[in-house]
């Protein structure tokens, strides 16, 4: 099968952009997929950060949209995830990459889902819905992450259970990993959440935190959030940020940047 990419003119790098090959592509569904691209040797980035990635437009010049990068800032392949927009500027013709086409990969990346953001604690919750989650995979296979805090407790909430992407690897609490799979065993818990189908987790984060649920396995039997010890991360849609950004402030969190860490930080680069 002929790539959808590989028969056009090579892309030409940039003061701001490099040109990468991909590497692999997966479709979870049809409206979510996940690729890697190559890591060029000079590409430097903090567990958390997000990227520009892009592809030519339909005038030549480079359409770029940001990405958290999925992978660790260890690994030798960068990976993303990705939503499927039919008619999306970018991700129209993204959904369609092979192994082999090339993309561009932002020289800078940046983003404030970063521990640098966050005053010590003991606890850290990162909430995400949909492909909220990419930075998450990111931070939780760090090993700084578990020296850090002493619980790690990642929530994912979407519509359908195969939205849910990297399932398995995270009920498995990253087992096979080697650096972080014995912190991981006992530091780290998962809890994803589905509100549109059958599923043992069903519901909004809000009905979580209600219930209790994300704090069954998060330490001190304490089931609420704590300004003190715990701190929190928040990636996903613009509904849900506005909403839990406006939660943690009635309940005395500050928010942190690169600049003034605080206890709880929020990514607000979007894709298409």
């Amino acid at each position: 099968m002929t790539s959808n990419t590989s028969t056009k003119e090579p892309l030409v790098e940039t003061k701001a952009l490099t040109v990468q090959e991909v590497l692999s592509v997966k479709h979870w569904n049809e409206h979510l997929f996940s690729f890697t691209i190559t890591r060029p040797d000079s590409f430097r980035f903090r567990s958390g950060e997000f990227v520009m990635i892009g592809l030519p437009g339909e005038n030549g010049k480079p359409i770029l949209r940001a990405y958290s990068v999925a992978s660790p800032s260890y690994a030798e392949e960068l990976e993303f995830l990705s939503i499927k927009v039919q008619d999306g500027p970018l991700t129209s013709k993204l959904q369609k990459i092979e192994p082999g086409d090339q993309v561009y990969l932002g020289r800078k990346p940046t983003g404030t889902l970063v521990t640098d953001a966050l005053l010590p604690g003991k606890r850290l919750f990162l909430l995400s819905t949909g492909t909220g989650l990419a930075p998450f995979l990111s931070i939780i296979r760090d090993p700084d992450i578990y020296d850090m805090f002493d619980k790690i407790v990642l929530v994912h909430s979407v519509r359908r259970v195969s939205d849910l992407a990297f399932r398995e690897t995270l009920e498995s609490r990253l087992e096979d990993d080697p650096l972080v799979e014995e912190e991981a065993k006992e530091q780290f818990a998962y809890v994803p959440t589905v509100t549109r189908e059958e599923f043992h987790t069903t519901g909004r984060i809000h009905k979580l935190i209600d219930d209790g649920t994300i704090f069954q396995d998060a330490m001190f039997n304490r089931k609420y959030f704590d300004p003190e010890t715990d701190r929190i991360m928040l990636c996903g849609s613009m509904a849900m940020i506005r909403d839990f950004e406006e939660y943690f402030q009635e309940l005395g969190f500050i928010e942190g940047s690169n600049a003034t860490p605080g206890q709880f930080v929020i990514e607000r680069a979007f894709v298409d």
